[in-house]
């Protein structure tokens, strides 16, 4: 399951669980489309729209409140 991490690793930008800007890599490395929309600045694999997660789903499998920074 993803960790859902709740915000860009560079802006620190607010990406709730049903963003359609949030972007992901299989490392779960996560940023806005501003800041990175192809290849991650970590690892160097494909960022993709991370999936939303919503209503009894999100209620059961929360998104993570930690929050991740490149710095």
């Amino acid at each position: 399951m993803l960790d859902m991490r709740p915000n860009c690793e560079i802006c620190d930008r607010d990406l709730p669980a049903n963003s359609q800007i949030a972007r992901i890599c299989s490392l779960e490395c996560t940023f806005c489309s501003d800041c990175h929309d192809t290849i991650c600045p970590n690892c160097g694999g494909d960022l993709q729209i991370r999936p939303t997660r919503a209503g009894d789903m999100l209620k059961k499998y929360p998104a993570s409140t930690k929050r991740v920074n490149a710095s």
